[in-house]
């Protein structure tokens, strides 16, 4: 990803990066705890929203022990007080290519990079502005930061059209959503959320939902999502 991770995906990151200090950390059996924790990640259904975080906890408590001032515990600590955690299956997918890392693969199956890129693809594909335009709407003001903003490699920053109310500001209720979802960290997986199909909303996209179905039912769909709930 081109853009600021998610909380959990920062202390996967982390974890990555500091791997051989994790591993001096941890007692054996703590550290194949840890292990297998993370295969439970990597295996569960993307689509489950409530399952991806209940195994992300999992693999967080497994690397309570480390020391305070380990900079993965660090990173423990803050996704806990932010209340960040995973949105979506790119969590998933990201779980998977760490733990081929992990396992001494250099390269993550070639199925999930493949996947992980289509997924980008499609959102990319989705309607959406351009940073100018966005920038015109607000006079050259910067726009606010919990607008999904999206690295396009050929056109540069794109916001999401469905953010907007035709021709005018974004909606109230996809910056409140945004911010749930900590778009300004997680662009890509906020959305993910938006434009795919959410059992707790009937199926269709929230994107599509919009000044259809309440607000709090949006928000509170969001909400579902991060709390476990």
């Amino acid at each position: 990803m081109n853009q600021k991770e998610d909380g959990g995906a920062e202390v996967l990151g982390l974890v990555d990066e500091h791997l051989d200090s994790v591993r001096e950390r941890l007692t054996d059996a703590q550290y194949e705890l840890l292990l297998t924790r993370l295969r439970a990640l990597a295996d569960t259904p993307g689509g489950d929203a409530r399952a991806v975080l209940r195994a992300f906890q999992a693999v967080r408590l497994c690397l309570v022990p480390l020391p305070f001032d380990h900079p993965v515990r660090e990173a423990l600590d803050a996704v806990r007080f932010a209340g960040a955690a995973p949105v979506g299956h790119l969590a998933v997918l990201r779980t998977q290519m760490l733990l081929a890392r992990i396992t001494a693969d250099p390269d993550p199956p070639p199925e999930t990079s493949a996947v992980i890129a289509a997924v980008e693809d499609r959102l990319l594909r989705a309607p959406a502005l351009s940073a100018t335009e966005v920038r015109t709407r607000y006079r050259g003001a910067a726009p606010p930061a919990e607008l999904i903003r999206l690295a396009d490699p050929d056109l540069g920053d794109r916001y999401p059209e469905f953010q907007f109310e035709p021709g005018g500001p974004p909606y109230e209720v996809v910056l409140e959503v945004n911010r749930v979802l900590l778009a300004d960290a997680d662009p890509w997986g906020a959305a993910d959320w938006w434009l795919s199909g959410n059992p707790w909303l009937g199926g269709g996209p929230p994107a599509d939902l919009l000044g259809v179905r309440p607000d709090r039912e949006l928000v509170g769909a969001a909400v579902a999502l991060v709390e476990g709930a």
